[in-house]
């Protein structure tokens, strides 16, 4: 994960966490502990999203590329559906942030970062976009595959 967005990470993780509190002690009747406890839980939200999405697995076999991006998102592409596959920017324009997101070319992406990506695109006209410090690398073995 870049720089960038672990400083975003903790920045918004703190003020979260002392808005929360702030508030918290600032409403007459409101017990400390509820407020503390209210606090607490939403610095753990954000703690397990930042540890949730903290890289892509990407795993590639013979037959088929496999990427996981946390607990909840994962896509398994077969190879032989694979018709395109190059370099590009996950840029903030084209996506407007990062993680799971859809891009304004109807693509999906796994993004972790503003930087290079992998673009594949399927048979079916779908395309795939996910981050990557490997690009040149993963894109040379799925080519090299095809041919």
């Amino acid at each position: 994960m870049g720089n960038l967005v672990r400083a975003l990470v903790v920045v918004f993780s703190i003020l979260i966490v002392s808005g929360t509190l702030l508030v918290a002690i600032s409403v007459p009747g409101l017990h400390d502990i509820f407020g503390m406890a209210f606090g607490m839980s939403i610095w753990v939200f954000v703690v397990f999203l930042f540890w949730n999405y903290r890289r892509i697995e990407i795993h590639l076999s013979t037959k088929e590329l496999h990427i996981r991006y946390g607990l909840f998102n994962e896509k398994v592409i077969e190879l032989n559906d694979i018709i395109f596959c190059g370099s590009i920017k996950a840029s903030f324009g084209r996506y407007m942030g990062i993680g799971v997101r859809w891009g304004f070319d109807c693509s999906q992406a796994y993004t972790t970062s503003f930087g290079d990506a992998v673009k594949i695109i399927l048979s079916t006209g779908d395309v795939f976009v996910f981050s990557s410090r490997s690009v040149n690398q993963i894109c040379s073995l799925i080519n090299n595959h095809k041919e």
